[in-house]
């Protein structure tokens, strides 16, 4: 996790991140505000070094697609999942970040 730097204040794509949520061995969390559609969303990132991990990378992506097939109030939404930012090749997560 330390290889990824702080990215409050740095817009990705249309995400503004605003906070760190926290993070552990499979990435870290951020808080960011969608300027699209006016509302917060949690944006999860991986680490490069689990980014190359073609395993860690597929249970990454198997988390996500798990996570989107769910509509329960006490699970979060899965919006999008991606893989650039800011030129670097990590995959990230968007999620919702209820309140």
């Amino acid at each position: 996790m330390s290889n990824i730097p702080s990215l409050i204040g740095q817009t990705i794509s249309h995400y503004r991140i605003v906070e760190s949520l926290g993070g552990g061995g499979m990435g870290v969390v951020y808080k960011a505000e969608d300027t699209r559609l006016h509302r917060f969303v949690a944006l999860k990132f991986l680490p490069d070094e689990v980014a190359r991990d073609q395993q860690a990378l597929g249970r990454f992506e198997r988390e996500a697609q798990a996570a989107s097939a769910l509509n329960h109030p006490s699970i979060c939404t899965i919006y999008d999942i991606g893989r650039k930012m800011a030129g670097r090749s990590s995959p990230w997560n968007i999620w919702t970040v209820r309140h």
